[in-house]
């Protein structure tokens, strides 16, 4: 019976494989003519059908004639577990499959190191023409199974017999083209070798990336790559290639290789946000505000419709799935994005267009019903109250008073129940008074609040003092201080605090100094003269505050002092700074301005007059 059934059971395994093979490729090369559902339910059934006629084969003692049409099986049925992501199933079946084949041959069961395993299946069934080539694509599928699982030790070690498929692949007598008597591949075993190399050297780099390694990486990305290879991917090199010479000091280098990764696929965003970076590394602000708004329009775009087709059985995503490479090509969210490009419009010059930016950044986020889910928003994004006061801000440098005062009423209403009678500051945090209304959830940010609160006062007083109503300026100015004055500062130098303290003070210096101007104005210059000097007190090196001080000196007719004070302001080096202070807290662009050519002729005057 062996001798007459045995090759009858063959030819009918091998119909019933090349069945599967062939519905699949016919689905496939039928392009838009099925539906993406249609695909995917063949692509099951395939899955099912080639589970079953492996359980049809594994059935029977595994003999050496059969050897060469399950380890083909084996391939395609592995294939098909790839697609519906059953890993743990494929790996199991192939090193089942395998130990069955060993077993045939007349082998002892190998360990179950890979490398060691390997080697010996390798020497036993590797050394045999007829099982060659279907014993070498079962070890290019379980390299891309260690490469989906990111086991990237496995393909170090045997890097030289992965090298070397190339040489076997396709030989013997398993082909890709379809005969009576040779069972089918799903995949040719050299596509899947070539795609599973640039996956690699993608890994391999990423992953020394990560590991400060950048030389290495960069050794290991400069291989030689298949221009063959998909362009997303041959984009990625480029990408990791510009992120290793940006972190070995050579910007202009990386900028030539991430305009090689958008020249090969104009959809790589990673590369467009990693040459932002590198512009303002370089301090080139308008060449970065131009690539922020593109990164913008490019991210805003709609989703690429999926294809009607199935996905195929394996792709790029489903090889590359190491947090390593994710984080290294992550991109910000649009409005992450949006939010650097209002700041920077802002601070840089185009006032107008940062302001719409801003605008449409808060509308993006009502619209997303984040504003009834409290502060909340992506999390590269500053907090929803010092997102107003921003916009807030650049109102106001547009010259929009009221629409700025319009901003800061919301921040002031939304955090007017969550202001404590007082707040001390010490090291850990005191949590939020029990019972105290908390309906945002920020009961922890408790100087936070505080803080939002007196810039939304200290905006409002810059709006009235733009506007010349002294009165309103100086109430709200006095609103601010008097609120900032709530937070006690218990242990001076605690590394937790030491931010909102810096901020706390930043915002008070503004505040006095607001106040001792707005008091000039109304010609009360006692006043003026306090709030100055304690304003200098709470924030060194604010400019204004120096030069306001001077006038108001000079305009009490201490004329002595205002020289001295002068001179000091105009020797001095020491200046704050202005490094991670809010755009909100940056010295306002409008308002009342001095003329200083008068002051310094003025005091310039005196000075050499007292001295002849």
């Amino acid at each position: 019976m062996s001798h007459v059934t045995a090759p009858c059971l063959l030819d009918r395994w091998t119909e019933e494989n090349n069945a599967v093979v062939d519905k699949w490729k016919q689905h496939r090369d039928r392009g838009d003519a099925v539906t993406r559902e249609q695909g995917l339910t063949l692509l099951k059934w395939c899955y099912v059908e080639s589970h079953k006629l492996l359980q049809k084969i594994q059935g029977v003692l595994a003999v050496p004639a059969h050897i060469q049409l399950e380890l083909t099986v084996v391939y395609n049925c592995c294939l098909f577990s790839f697609s519906q992501t059953q890993l743990t199933e494929a790996e199991h079946l192939l090193t089942h499959s395998l130990e069955r084949a060993l077993g045939a041959v007349g082998c002892d069961r190998p360990p179950p190191n890979p490398p060691v395993f390997w080697c010996m299946v390798l020497k036993s069934l590797g050394s045999t023409p007829s099982l060659r080539s279907c014993t070498l694509q079962l070890l290019c599928l379980h390299w891309a199974l260690w490469l989906s699982t990111w086991r990237l030790g496995h393909i170090q070690e045997l890097q030289e017999e992965l090298r070397s498929l190339s040489e076997g692949l396709g030989a013997g007598e398993v082909t890709v083209e379809r005969s009576a008597v040779r069972p089918a591949v799903l995949v040719h075993p050299r596509d899947l070798k070539d795609l599973l190399l640039i996956c690699t050297v993608i890994a391999q780099g990423a992953e020394l990336l990560c590991e400060g390694r950048c030389s290495e990486a960069l050794t290991v990305l400069q291989r030689d790559s298949s221009p063959l290879a998909p362009r997303e991917l041959l984009a990625q090199i480029h990408t990791l290639t510009g992120l290793c010479l940006s972190r070995t000091g050579r910007p202009h280098s990386a900028m030539q290789c991430y305009r090689k990764a958008l020249e090969t696929d104009v959809r790589c965003v990673c590369a467009l946000h990693q040459s932002i970076l590198v512009y303002r590394q370089l301090g080139n602000t308008q060449a970065e505000i131009q690539a922020l708004r593109l990164l913008h329009s490019v991210l805003m775009m709609p989703p690429a419709t999926q294809p009607a087709v199935a996905p195929p059985i394996i792709c790029p995503a489903s090889l590359l799935p190491g947090q390593s490479l994710s984080s290294l090509l992550s991109v910000p969210s649009p409005l992450s994005v949006l939010h650097s490009l209002a700041q920077k419009c802002v601070l840089h010059g185009s006032v107008s267009e940062g302001v719409e930016h801003y605008l449409d950044l808060l509308a993006a986020l009502q619209s997303d019903h984040q504003l009834s889910q409290g502060f909340s928003e992506p999390p590269s994004l500053p907090r929803l109250p010092e997102l107003y006061l921003e916009a807030g801000s650049s109102l106001l440098t547009a010259q929009r008073p009221a629409d700025c005062l319009a901003l800061c009423d919301e921040v002031i209403s939304t955090t007017l129940e969550l202001l404590p009678e007082r707040l001390l500051l010490e090291e850990p945090m005191e949590a939020s008074v029990p019972g105290s209304p908390d309906k945002l959830g920020l009961g922890q940010d408790r100087l936070g609040v505080v803080l939002w609160s007196g810039a939304a006062y200290l905006l409002q007083a810059h709006c009235y003092s733009h506007l010349k109503d002294w009165k309103q300026a100086v109430t709200h100015y006095t609103r601010c201080i008097n609120l900032l004055m709530k937070v006690c500062v218990k242990q001076k130098g605690c590394v937790k605090l030491e931010l909102g303290v810096r901020t706390l003070q930043r915002l008070k210096g503004l505040a006095l100094a607001g106040r001792g101007i707005s008091f000039t104005h109304r010609d009360q210059k006692r006043e003026s003269l306090r709030d100055l000097q304690l304003s200098l007190q709470a924030a060194p090196g604010c400019a204004s505050a120096g030069l306001w001080l001077t006038e108001v000196l000079w305009r009490l007719g201490r004329r002595q002092e205002a020289a001295a004070f002068w001179e000091k302001t105009q020797s001095s080096s020491t200046a704050s700074s202005l490094e991670g202070v809010p755009l909100y807290l940056l010295d306002p662009q409008t308002g009342p301005s001095l003329d200083l050519t008068d002051l310094r002729r003025r005091v310039e005057e005196f000075i050499n007059t007292r001295h002849s």
